[in-house]
């Protein structure tokens, strides 16, 4: 548990603020202490925290929503405290969590995903309070310490709750690390949607020498997974790249050269643009395997539906922050994996951005000094747009 004893961070410091977060290890689900910190910090800082643990049993996911301020605009900072495993930590320059920092470069898993750019951002509302004027409108924190994993108990949970608090924001950023290369490379202001499948054949055990005692599900799972890959979903859109299908997964469970399997199953994933829905694609998928087995079993879980906040004041006045600080014109990109961003545009206008991602969920994760602080100083310039 967090100690009241011990000092908290300078907030106007994002490098302090990051590596208090790192030192407490918070491996998904967030087993508290992180949140608990960042919770005090905000505290601090004048923000109202309502600690928001959802879930069954003693093990429930810790999650907060914490805002300064009653007035609109409304705009909402999004994130996670938990992490992925460090993996072998023999293999780790630095540990994983001891947030050292080398050639002004800081080590740690969690370092740029995310807690590098929660600091960032909580630098930089310390930094506009300490100017001393009152921004207009209100600012908040949507935390969860579940994103790396089910999500189930996390940022949907906290939404339903702030729906009903009437705490919903007039705009979010989500801090992912949305840089590929260098600060300024890209906002996400949508992402695909996300489908796995699971298709099940059924069929008759036999010996390969006697095919007509048998019935080999293999080749109706074939013909099943080559009339779905036979032609592309489509050939994207204004702002999606084409949707693709991956097979990721074809398994007979068969060791023997002389046996015909009893069943044969695959699994799938659809990452999908705006043309399309979760419930569509799934009633495609059912329609051909029944085409070609028609007793095959389907099941599927829908990730995530696409969005896409098209942009508006909120995302021009990001643009143009990340502009002033770093020179360079972001590209608004919908690409890459799903992220709690998902279920906030279900709620209200986002957009993501945060450090550079090349190193998230690797050994050795890592993010500049000089990144931080120029994500710090972005999201200042941003706030201080929005809320003139």
């Amino acid at each position: 548990m967090w100690d009241d004893a011990q000092a908290l961070p300078v907030a106007t410091h994002p490098v302090a603020v990051a590596q208090a977060l790192i030192r407490h290890p918070s491996v998904c689900p967030d087993p508290g202490p992180a949140q608990q910190l960042l919770a005090r910090v905000l505290e601090e800082l004048g923000f109202t925290v309502w600690h928001l643990p959802f879930g069954e049993g003693a093990e429930r996911t810790p999650n907060f929503f914490a805002r300064l301020g009653t007035a609109s605009p409304h705009i909402c900072f999004a994130g996670h405290t938990d992490v992925v495993p460090p993996g072998d930590e023999t293999l780790w320059t630095h540990l994983p969590f001891a947030a050292d920092i080398q050639d002004d470069v800081l080590y740690g898993r969690g370092a740029c995903d995310m807690k590098g750019g929660i600091a960032a951002y909580v630098a930089a509302v310390a930094r506009l309070l300490a100017k001393g004027t009152q921004p207009a409108g209100s600012l908040s924190f949507l935390i969860t310490g579940d994103e790396e994993g089910p999500a189930t108990y996390g940022t949907q949970k906290v939404l339903e709750w702030m729906a009903q608090e009437n705490q919903i924001p007039d705009y979010c950023v989500v801090g992912e690390p949305t840089n590929p290369k260098a600060m300024g490379d890209m906002v996400k202001i949508g992402r695909r949607g996300s489908l796995n499948a699971h298709i099940v054949v059924q069929g008759v055990q036999g010996h390969v020498a006697y095919p007509h005692r048998a019935d080999n599900p293999v080749h109706r799972l074939l013909s099943v997974l080559g009339a779905l890959c036979a032609q592309p979903l489509d050939k994207g859109s204004d702002w999606f790249e084409p949707s693709s299908l991956q097979v990721t997964s074809v398994d007979v469970g068969n060791t023997a050269t002389n046996v015909i399997p009893a069943k044969a199953e695959a699994i799938l994933n659809i990452r999908f643009n705006d043309l399309h829905t979760g419930v569509a694609l799934t009633g495609w998928l059912k329609t051909v395997c029944r085409q070609h087995a028609p007793s095959a079993e389907v099941s599927v879980k829908i990730s995530g539906e696409s969005f896409l906040t098209a942009p508006g004041a909120e995302t021009v006045a990001l643009v143009k922050a990340i502009e002033t600080v770093t020179g360079r014109t972001p590209k608004l990109d919908t690409g890459g994996g799903t992220s709690d961003a998902r279920f906030i545009a279900l709620y209200c206008p986002v957009s993501e951005f945060g450090l550079v991602g090349a190193s998230i969920h690797k050994v050795d994760e890592h993010t500049h000094v000089a990144d931080l602080e120029t994500l710090t100083q972005i999201y200042q310039t941003f706030l201080e747009g929005v809320l003139a």
